[in-house]
């Protein structure tokens, strides 16, 4: 196993982040069978000298897989894989299908760049800390202390306009949209549009409760135009950087939706959903900070941490948040306190904001490399979107069917997401394509197989 280790899990070994880049290379080696159950693993010793890295840089991927199962450690016997991986042509229906299986796929971050230090010392400080009250049915917004550390945060970073008397804490951006569905539907609405393409997750959440009605994107983000020819007085849109096509609301449409608004009565439902994560400027400000008394604005920090947290938040006009609320107080009286204000401990620390610059570096270099492996291995075909979040869109050629090429790539273990599944009217093919969780070598080996489908 030694001599063949270091072609089993390329990665990049330059620069910061080199434990959690080979920890996301181990895992997905597990994953993909490349190591299989039973495998006993080299010394950290051996495997940093085979490698060329620090002992310490081993010592830290194994421990980190040992604490989520892939390994096993014992004294005397070495490090071995603990966990099988999953077929190849696995499907939904056969079992959930861990992201580190699926390169290019939208919307997950490096899970492997949580700061489990930094959160595990923010618990620990809020059991020692905490009185004994804190821990009984609260206030179903969420504690004052954590929504007056979030308001602070959302004005210096989001230019948000508000306070914690504004704020209520989801169980993620889902529970927030399924809320909001709720309450719209109780005050009158029977539509919401969206936009087209736009997010399937969000599609399904709020036709629950209301009917969705498309509305084009162009290159300066939702035709409200479009909108105001719908009969929807409720709207969701992505400002700062549109899913999926990666588009920044014009300041000429946001003036004019921000006019729709306030003419029509209506309300702007804002996706703040990826903004911190901008790479070639400073991301414009949310919406919300512009035009508040028409805004409703939802945020999580699935995106920036980790969905698992499911910790994410709402804004909202006074009439629409004591709504919203009287709908979370029926539904679960609150959310996971303690979660809550390690979440606060963490953006009171400055310990949020060390992330989120750690991310942005390795997003930006995994980026860079999808777009120069798609140029190699898919010349002439466009990408779409400004530098920043998650995903970017490959442009694929007239008449591809798309959802077809996701079939094979997902054969062959990739995650790329079809344009057409995020559309409900008749579009241009395309890819949406994530690159935040793997690193730059597997995207240029998953992008070359990609290239065999297209």
């Amino acid at each position: 196993m030694e001599d063949h280790l270091e072609a089993l899990i390329p990665f990049d070994r330059t620069g910061r982040g080199v434990a959690g880049r080979l920890t996301a290379a181990l895992r997905t080696a597990i994953e993909q069978e490349r190591l299989t159950a039973g495998t006993r693993l080299p010394s950290s010793r051996d495997l940093a000298t085979e490698l060329g890295v620090s002992r310490g840089v081993v010592v830290e991927a194994y421990e980190q897989l040992i604490a989520e199962g892939w390994l096993t450690g014992r004294r005397g016997s070495g490090t071995t894989v603990t966990l099988a991986g999953h077929p190849r042509s696995a499907t939904p229906q056969d079992s959930f299908v861990p992201v580190g299986l699926r390169p290019l796929r939208p919307g997950v971050p490096d899970l492997g760049l949580f700061p489990r230090v930094t959160w595990r010392r923010a618990y620990e400080q809020v059991l020692a800390t905490m009185r004994d009250a804190d821990l009984d049915y609260g206030d179903p917004a969420g504690p004052a202390n954590v929504r007056e550390q979030l308001a602070a945060y959302l004005r210096r970073v989001r230019a948000a306009r508000l306070t914690a008397a504004d704020l209520l804490l989801t169980a993620g951006a889902a529970q927030a949209f399924a809320l909001l569905g709720r309450t719209l539907h109780a005050a009158g609405h029977r539509a919401v549009a969206i936009e087209d393409p736009g997010s399937r997750g969000i599609r399904e959440q709020l036709a629950n409760a209301l009917t969705v009605l498309p509305v084009p994107v162009d290159a300066e983000g939702l035709d409200v135009a479009a909108l105001a020819r719908t009969a929807a007085r409720a709207v969701v849109v992505t400002p700062a950087h549109q899913f999926p096509t990666g588009v920044v609301l014009s300041p000429t449409r946001r003036a004019e939706l921000i006019a729709w608004a306030r003419h029509s009565g209506g309300i702007i439902i804002e996706d703040d959903y990826d903004a911190e994560f901008r790479y070639d400027r400073d991301p414009v400000g949310c919406l919300q900070g512009v035009a508040p008394d028409v805004t409703i604005s939802i945020g999580s920090a699935s995106k920036a941490l980790a969905p698992a947290l499911r910790l994410g938040w709402l804004s909202a006009p006074g009439t629409h948040l004591a709504a919203v609320r009287a709908q979370k107080q029926t539904i679960d009286l609150g959310g996971p306190v303690l979660e809550q204000h390690a979440f606060a401990n963490l953006l009171g620390s400055g310990g949020y904001d060390r992330h989120l610059r750690r991310a942005r570096r390795a997003y930006r270099t995994r980026r860079d490399a999808l777009v120069a492996a798609l140029a190699t291995h898919l010349p002439g075909m466009p990408v779409h979107g400004v530098a920043a979040g998650l995903h970017l869109v490959l442009e694929l050629p007239a008449g591809t069917d798309d959802a077809a090429v996701t079939a094979a790539a997902s054969r062959a273990g990739l995650g790329p997401l079809a344009l057409s599944a995020c559309r409900l009217t008749d579009g241009p093919p395309g890819l949406v394509l994530g690159y935040a969780a793997h690193t730059p070598d597997e995207l240029t080996t998953a992008t070359a197989t990609l290239a065999t489908f297209v």
